[in-house]
This record gives C-alpha cells, sequence and structure tokens, in this order.
C-alpha cells in the first residue's frame, strides 16, 4: 500500500502531520515514539521576536474538547533555526514552520529567514484567535488573507500553507482569496473562539477571557468546512480539527483532505499519531484502496 501523499511539491511518507501549536518542537513527544514515523511536524507558531504569550490561566477543560489561549508564546524564529531545526533533522519527516505576525512585514521578514533554513514548508497562521492584533485581523477577511499572502509569495521559496479561520462568514471565500493569491495549500480549521465563566467566581476562566477551542467538540464544523473548501479550490487541503483516530482521519480525507493534522487529541494520548497511521493502513486493506491519495475526495453523494 502507498501511503504517500504529495502536496503542492511537499512530498509525505504519509498524510498524519502534528498541528501547531499542540506539539511544540517535538522534542517531548520524541520521547513517546519515534518522530520518523510522521508524515510531518507542524511546529509551535512563531513570531518574529521572543513572545511570552498571555497570562494564566491559558487551558480550560470543556466538554469533548479544551479551550486555550497561550498566545503564541514561542522562543521567536532565529532561536528556531538555531536550537530547533538540527533537532529536528535527526528525523526524516517534513518540518512545517508555522508563523504569526503583527504586520505584513512580519510575515515577509520570516518567510525570508525560513526559506534560506532547513525546513519544507512554510504555515501562515492567519487564524490564531488568541492574540488581538496582527494575524486575527488578517484572517477574518478575504481582503486581509489576500494582502498577506500576496506578500508573503513573492518572498517565500517554500511551499505555502495558508491556515485558515472558521470564525467567519465564508470560508470558501477565504480559501478563494489565499488561492488567487499565491498559497499553494490551505490548512483548517483553526479553533473556533469561545469562552468558559466560573460561576463561583463570576469570572472568565481563562486570563485572556477567550480562548480557542478545539477537541472533539469542532469536528462536525471542521469536515464540513473541508468538504466545502476543497469543493472551491483547486488547490489541496490540509484538514484539521477534533481527529482523534483513524476513522477521524479518513472522514476528513473522504471529504477532500489531501492530508490531515492532528493536535488535541495527543494530550490524552500521546501515540494518537501513530495509531492513526496503523490504522489508516487498515482502512485501505478492508476497503481496497491501493494508494492513500485515492481516499480524498472519494466521498460518494
Amino acid at each position: 500500500m502507498d501511503l504517500t501523499v504529495n502536496i503542492a511539491g511537499l512530498k509525505l511518507k504519509n498524510p498524519v502531520i502534528a498541528a501547531s501549536g499542540t506539539f511544540g518542537f517535538g522534542r517531548e513527544f520524541s520521547e513517546f515514539f519515534d518522530l520518523n514515523l510522521l508524515g510531518g511536524i507542524s511546529v509551535k507558531g512563531l513570531t518574529l521576536a521572543p513572545r511570552k504569550g498571555n497570562p494564566p490561566p491559558r487551558i480550560a477543560e470543556t466538554p469533548a474538547g479544551i479551550l486555550n489561549s497561550v498566545g503564541l508564546q514561542n522562543p521567536g524564529v532565529h532561536a528556531f533555526v538555531r536550537d530547533e531545526i538540527p533537532f529536528l533533522r535527526k528525523f526524516d519527516t517534513c518540518i512545517i514552520a508555522n508563523v504569526a505576525g503583527n504586520t505584513v512585514e512580519d510575515y515577509c521578514r520570516m518567510a525570508e529567514i525560513l526559506s534560506d533554513a532547513d525546513i519544507d514548508a512554510i504555515e501562515l497562521n492567519v487564524s490564531c484567535p488568541n492574540v488581538k492584533e496582527g494575524c486575527l485581523i488578517f484572517g477574518s477577511t478575504a481582503e486581509g488573507i489576500s494582502k498577506v499572502t500576496s506578500a508573503v509569495r513573492k518572498v517565500c521559496k517554500k511551499t505555502l500553507i495558508v491556515k485558515l479561520s472558521p470564525n467567519v462568514t465564508d470560508i470558501t471565500e477565504m480559501a478563494k482569496a489565499a488561492e488567487y493569491s499565491g498559497a499553494d495549500c490551505v490548512s483548517l480549521i483553526n479553533t473556533i473562539l469561545g469562552m468558559a465563566i466560573d460561576i463561583n467566581t463570576r469570572r472568565p476562566v481563562l486570563g485572556n477571557v477567550v480562548g480557542g477551542l478545539s477537541g472533539p467538540a469542532v469536528k462536525p464544523i471542521a469536515v464540513r468546512m473541508v468538504y466545502q473548501v476543497s469543493k472551491a479550490v483547486k488547490i489541496p487541503v490540509i484538514g484539521m480539527g477534533g481527529i482523534s483516530n483513524a476513522d477521524d482521519a479518513v472522514e476528513f480525507m473522504l471529504a477532500g483532505a489531501s492530508a490531515v493534522m492532528i493536535g488535541t487529541a495527543g494530550f490524552v494520548n500521546p501515540y494518537v499519531w501513530i495509531e492513526t497511521i496503523e490504522g489508516i493502513k487498515q482502512y485501505m486493506e478492508k476497503h481496497g484502496f491501493q494508494k492513500v491519495s485515492d481516499i480524498t475526495g472519494a466521498l460518494i453523494e
């Protein structure tokens, strides 16, 4: 069976990628399993300068998911290039650098730096709901997405992925804007804006008041959006949002995803990525698929 996928020139040994924001830079999870087994790793969201993130509390458990308002805490793009890429390059897996900025210039500068670094793709985070400026503003309108994507495209030498927000009126318009402006691929969905309140203190649970909801609760919304976007654009789609096992991953692929990213489920089961890869193999065997790419868009309507 052929598990390889080719996403706009980005060749993955299998369609399972660790999602940004949940996998750090892979060091912790490398103690649980061999990172060589992964199709790819989308690293912790990077900013031009180091960022401390939002005030605590920054995580709150919810029914069938979690709220997070970490706020893009990271060591900065230069520290990533210096300290983390050498570690990640010990493994035979694709490295996707997720980047977020406050200005178009921030995104372009990071794309320039990373284009000369030993990575495989750049994922533009124009959809993080946990910061009050920058990527949230760009990702909420087609015009904003076009502005940042077209600017980055001019300087980006790597496969360019644009990560879309579900917190919009029509996600297909956002995907079309990314495609028109030069994106090689879109990934979706990022987290859904949510909130939790402590009824005893009458205060918000999160220090940032609101945060991004992820986990199984968002999966039906994510599947629907992947389905709609895959019909609206010609570029590949990477699906994510509440994937907890191989069945979930296959569901996204049937809806039109060429590959999937898994994040929150790893907090519950650190082996979820490996189990998903094995489960996809079993599904292919059971249903007669020789190539995993043949599952993409194979929904019978």
